[in-house]
């Protein structure tokens, strides 16, 4: 495995963590106006997932940041195509982490109410772009010999790449409705389990139309590997569903996260060797090659993420471990 292998294997695991980790982060603020029906249940809600959020996006940071230094043609061209979508994504999120900042701030039941729907907002913009942009970048866009992109936002948009964004928004949410299932307590427990098996079937549904389009509009599952992931991923969905009806959501929960592995594990090994095909011609796709820095600064990363990766993880899972605990309504800080 030469180094390029190796980074886009890594970007591949850092997209893994992250829609594992804050899918359910997004799903859990999706699901805000819905589950929590007066003030104490949605502090609940901020607080399932307060102490994780901030922690979860590093993983988007950090696949961003590997992206640049180790394919920068890669991210130059999907920054300036995607430009205006990755700009809303961006103003979302910064409405989302103020929201947890200034929400507890004030009493005043318009200004809780103002930053519940920025949180709702700043959590529904991006998991929907998110499925947006990863639908874009199986099917292809324009780009040119130069590796430039020569469409505009518009040229985003098709059945394929909007029925792809509402599946992320359901699957994260089905998956932040299992959070939310082992993070509270009381009714508003029992309001989340009821709801999960419903969008565990919604997201079943959307996910069927998804892979359809996904078999006419794209050459991904050409490979037997990505078809293997997918269907890998198809059971581990149904299996959730089914664990979800039987009352045992702790292991649908596993299910759900095994599901959004798999699935990611569909993108990367359907597009290797390729980072973003081109719709103009195939000839034109950027690849680990083509799209790379020199060898030079791929070993110096490495031997960066040897030294850093396990800090990192060392971390999370120490947080994980803190807070594994059900909100307590008596401590409640967001």
């Amino acid at each position: 495995m030469d180094l390029n292998v190796l980074w886009f294997c890594l970007v591949g695991v850092l997209f893994c963590g992250f829609f594992f980790l804050e899918g359910f982060d997004y799903g859990a603020g999706i699901l805000l106006p819905f589950v929590g029906k007066n003030d104490a249940e949605r502090r609940v809600v901020f607080n399932a997932i307060g102490p994780f959020w901030d922690g979860n996006e590093v993983w988007m940071l950090t696949a961003g940041g590997a992206i640049f230094a180790a394919f920068p043609h890669w991210y130059s061209t999907l920054f300036s195509g995607f430009y205006l979508a990755l700009f809303l994504m961006l103003l979302a999120l910064m409405v989302r982490g103020v929201a947890f900042e200034f929400r507890s701030k004030d009493d005043n039941p318009t200004w809780r109410a103002l930053w519940d729907w920025c949180l709702w907002f700043g959590s529904l913009v991006p998991a929907l772009l998110w499925g947006v942009a990863v639908a874009n970048l199986l099917r292809g866009v324009p780009i040119d010999a130069n590796m430039q992109f020569v469409g505009n936002f518009f040229s985003l948009l098709s059945p394929f790449t909007v029925v792809t964004g509402v599946a992320f928004v359901l699957l994260f949410s089905y998956h932040g409705a299992l959070f939310l299932s082992l993070r509270t307590q009381g009714e508003i427990k029992e309001r989340v389990q009821k709801l999960a098996p419903r969008l565990g079937l919604a997201t079943i549904v959307a996910v069927v139309a998804m892979a359809a389009l996904m078999l006419l509009e794209t050459d991904i599952l050409g490979k037997f590997i990505s078809m293997v992931a997918l269907v890998l991923a198809a059971v581990a969905l149904i299996l959730s569903y089914v664990l979800a009806g039987a009352g045992k959501f702790g292991k649908s929960f596993i299910a759900t996260a095994l599901t959004i592995v798999f699935a990611v594990a569909t993108v990367f090994t359907g597009l290797f060797p390729r980072v973003m095909v081109s719709s103009l011609d195939p000839a034109w796709s950027l690849t680990i090659y083509n799209a790379s820095s020199s060898v030079t600064t791929l070993t110096i990363m490495t031997i960066v993420a040897i030294i850093m990766v396990p800090i990192v993880l060392a971390y999370q899972v120490w947080a994980y471990w803190v807070f594994r605990k059900p909100v307590d309504m008596k401590d409640l800080e967001y």
